[in-house]
């Protein structure tokens, strides 16, 4: 898959929220990385009864994408459905910083269409990353 087939990533991301475990919110999530090697990674959020103790769908990606090898993201999609845009939380931005840079792409869409898209710089602006510890 190329890094600019988004219609890919976000059916990978469609096809993995069906799979979200929120019984509490009932709102479910999907996300989908493609690394650095050309492979789509997808994660959905998981939801607790202990709430602190859910996971992200991005986060849950990101575990997928660190277990298959992968050490960088290239491009992301996330998938809900709301009123408002599902974009990553502001943890989850700062989790896919370790793995990317400012220009990552990020597709976010609903059930059907792409909505919107972002770098990750302008969801996280004058974000702290790796090379700030080099």
């Amino acid at each position: 898959m190329a890094a600019t087939d988004f219609d890919a990533l976000l059916a990978a991301a469609r096809a993995v929220r069906e799979r979200a475990h929120a019984p509490y919110s009932r709102f479910k999530v999907g996300a989908a990385l493609l690394d650095e090697l050309g492979r789509v990674h997808a994660g959905c959020n998981v939801e607790n009864a202990a709430y602190p103790q859910g996971l992200c769908a991005e986060a849950g990606a990101i575990a997928a994408l660190v277990a298959a090898g992968g050490t960088r993201v290239v491009a992301a999609a996330v998938v809900g459905v709301g009123p408002r845009l599902t974009t990553p939380c502001g943890g989850c931005r700062q989790k896919l910083r370790e793995f990317a840079r400012d220009d990552l792409p990020i597709a976010i869409g609903d059930a059907q269409h792409e909505l919107a898209r972002f770098t990750l710089g302008e969801l996280l602006p004058h974000n702290f990353g790796p090379e700030h510890l080099a």
